[in-house]
């Protein structure tokens, strides 16, 4: 399905996307159609027209009825009961707690003094635990895929990516040499070439072999 939306920056229109349509930033694709930029933060009007499966959409229900599950179902203890032995095995016990329930996806967060070590350097550890949540719910029935966060690190993660996206497209169009940014995983990556989709001057491309891929910011026309 296709819908358009608009912000003030991109950022703000995608926000707005997540808020309707109750899907997570992974579960659609953007493409800008119209960028009105005023410096470089883009403070003018940005239309983005949003791609996404009619499965991953949420229907919009009143709050009551959003509301009317407030104790974890047999598959969500069974994964949380998962969790919360790994970190006990770790020595970095938590409390894991539902933070958002969809049709096809069960959001949890970690909550721990421990969080630091538990989110690790890059949100690698975190990413470790989330992997393993995941395998062992794919063993369950009706089983969903596993979002773990802990401290908001996610969404935090994601703006930091979004103003390294910028800062570095400012560089590269200030020296017209291209920047090599460090290695990341798939979604990184869309966020970053996203980010700068409708900045004229510069273009961005994936290298690199595996999972982990660098993005590559140039100057446009130039040889790299």
């Amino acid at each position: 399905m296709i819908k358009d939306f608009e912000g003030k920056t991109e950022q703000e229109a995608i926000d707005n996307a997540v808020r309707e349509l109750g899907l997570d930033r992974e579960n659609f694709d953007v493409e800008v159609v119209e960028s009105e930029k005023k410096g470089l933060f883009r403070k003018g009007l940005v239309k983005i027209r949003i791609h996404f499966d009619a499965e991953h959409e949420i229907e919009q229900q009143p709050e009551k009825k959003r509301s009317i599950q407030t104790e974890p179902d047999d598959f969500e203890k069974k994964v949380i009961d998962f969790i919360t032995t790994i970190l006990k095995k770790m020595g970095f016990p938590g409390v894991v707690n539902v933070a958002y329930r969809r049709e096809f996806k069960l959001g949890l967060t970690i909550d721990s003094p421990d969080s630091g070590i538990i989110i690790g350097k890059k949100g690698k550890n975190l990413d470790s635990l989330q992997l393993l949540a995941n395998v062992y719910a794919g063993q369950l029935e009706n089983a969903k895929k596993v979002v773990i966060d802990s401290e908001n690190y996610r969404i935090r993660h994601e703006e930091h990516l979004v103003k390294l996206a910028y800062k570095t497209a400012e560089q590269v169009k200030e020296t017209k040499r291209s920047r090599l940014l460090e290695p990341m995983n798939p979604f990184e990556r869309r966020l970053i070439h996203t980010a700068l989709n409708d900045i004229i001057e510069v273009d961005t491309r994936s290298e690199g072999d595996g999972l982990y891929k660098q993005v590559r910011v140039f100057y446009k026309g130039m040889k790299s």
